[in-house]
């Protein structure tokens, strides 16, 4: 009876130990996988994430937090910094990733036995005992812990570069939304500077109409401009005022967090054009969304336990189902286009079900598209923050200064009496376009370079400027 009894014990101890002892440790951890996002955080959007899971660590979070905003006037970088510690929907995703990490402990515990007792034989006059210990325990989920625990773990890993591409579209949106607000209140500036002027000029339409110098036409002509510019004027002041109420919401900022400001004008274009000629490669290689999809076609290998990878292409062989042999005589191409993204193939010969062979094949080329994607949407990027640069550079270094050589000699030509007020206003209106036309390209400037970082990394929200230059 004793024997019995160990055996059965000891049985259970032994199927105890099956666990995976090093994955429950890393996976029980309090901030389990959150170390790579915060890595991916501070080099992609140069901000800090953090996840709070304590009302003390809430509070601390909190008054820091006012410390950074109230009543201060942010940067881009500010203002990444604030959305990233403090918008409760960040704090939602990172805790999905502690639900991965749960899921990942408890595959890795693996099933847990029971020890069922039963005592007989107590009949008669004999009295006979036995205690029979019954183990209880999923025979197929023993045998298949270690696959199973594989595929959590890639899940969870999944879950790190879905946090991490959350983090960093977070960033994006908010770096864009600051830029937004900023350069709508350069415009609204700038409009504000050449209202004092119109005014004036309504005033004079109307003194010189009343002694009969000036036709009604031209007085209306006159307060017809005036108008309008006050319109656009209060379309500036609200474009602006949303555009910093969509910052606040990216902040997570509410009633006396709302109590900060935003610079009057958007920084001055970089002395240099930017040089980014490798941004293809860097999208490949960096890009969180590429680096899920692999781990997607690792998932399935050992979901359906593929064979082994037998050799690796790139990701435009794949998408065409063709290998290229490339010789050398081939017409010599720009070492951009030579990057690769290679993706692994498993030997499928082995699935024992259609629905396998189906599943991996779609998510392949699925990831094959997504490295196509990233490509041109690099790409796109360099020519639109070079083309960005170039235009708005063009409106700084050529436009107004002809502009302010327009007005200077108007003036002149005023005071010497060679020409008559109203031209000197509408040389003022005309150099008032030009100045909002390149407040408007710097803007689409530094809109292009947060778009860049987006293209390297992930995490873009769709909203590029190219999107919106479409759109209007």
């Amino acid at each position: 009876m004793r024997k019995l009894v160990s055996f059965s014990l000891g049985t259970v101890l032994m199927l105890s130990a099956c666990a995976d002892v090093a994955t429950m440790k890393r996976a029980s951890d309090q901030r389990a996988g959150f170390a790579p996002v915060s890595d991916i955080s501070r080099r992609a959007a140069g901000a800090d994430a953090v996840w709070l899971q304590s009302p003390a660590e809430r509070e601390a979070n909190a008054q820091r937090v006012r410390a950074m905003a109230h009543r201060k006037t942010l940067n881009a970088d500010q203002a990444v910094q604030i959305a990233l510690l403090n918008n409760p929907g960040l704090q939602a995703r990172y805790a999905e990733l502690g639900l991965s990490a749960a899921d990942l402990w408890e595959t890795a515990r693996g099933p847990v036995p029971s020890v069922g007792l039963s005592v007989s034989g107590l009949a008669g006059g004999d009295v006979t005992r036995s205690i029979e210990a019954t183990l209880i325990s999923s025979i197929l989920d023993i045998a298949t812990q270690k696959p199973r625990t594989r595929t959590a773990e890639l899940r969870f890993r999944q879950a790190q570069l879905a946090a991490a591409g959350e983090t960093l579209a977070l960033a994006h949106e908010t770096r864009r939304s600051w830029i937004e607000a900023v350069g709508a209140f350069e415009a609204a500036a700038l409009i504000g500077q050449s209202q004092s002027t119109a005014n004036a000029a309504s005033e004079l339409a109307s003194e010189l109409g009343a002694t009969g110098a000036l036709s009604r036409a031209d007085q209306a002509r006159e307060h017809a401009f005036t108008a309008e510019l006050a319109a656009e004027q209060a379309a500036a002041k609200l474009e602006a005022q949303l555009a910093k109420e969509k910052l606040v919401r990216l902040m997570g900022l509410w009633g006396s967090g709302t109590e900060f400001f935003v610079p009057d004008r958007l920084p001055a274009l970089p002395g240099g054009a930017p040089g980014r000629a490798d941004i293809e490669r860097q999208a490949l290689a960096n890009r969180v969304d590429l680096a899920a999809g692999r781990l997607e076609l690792q998932a399935i290998a050992n979901q359906y336990r593929l064979n082994g990878q037998t050799r690796m292409i790139g990701d435009a062989e794949f998408a065409t189902g063709v290998e290229i042999e490339r010789e050398e005589g081939e017409s010599e191409r720009s070492p951009v286009m030579d990057v690769e993204f290679q993706i692994p193939v498993y030997d499928t010969g082995g699935l024992l079900s259609r629905r396998g062979s189906l599943e991996y094949m779609r998510s392949a080329n699925s990831l094959a598209q997504a490295a196509v994607d990233a490509r041109s949407e690099a790409r796109a990027a360099h020519t639109s923050v070079t083309g960005s640069y170039q235009i708005a550079r063009h409106w700084r270094d050529q436009v107004l200064p002809l502009r302010r050589e327009i007005n200077e000699q108007a003036l002149l030509s005023y005071n010497g009496m060679l020409t008559s007020t109203f031209e000197l206003l509408n040389d003022a209106r005309e150099q008032l376009e030009s100045e909002l036309s390149a407040a408007e390209a710097k803007r689409n400037y530094w809109l292009a370079e947060a778009d860049a970082t987006a293209a390297i990394w992930g995490g873009a929200t769709g909203g590029s400027a190219s999107e919106e230059g479409e759109e209007e």
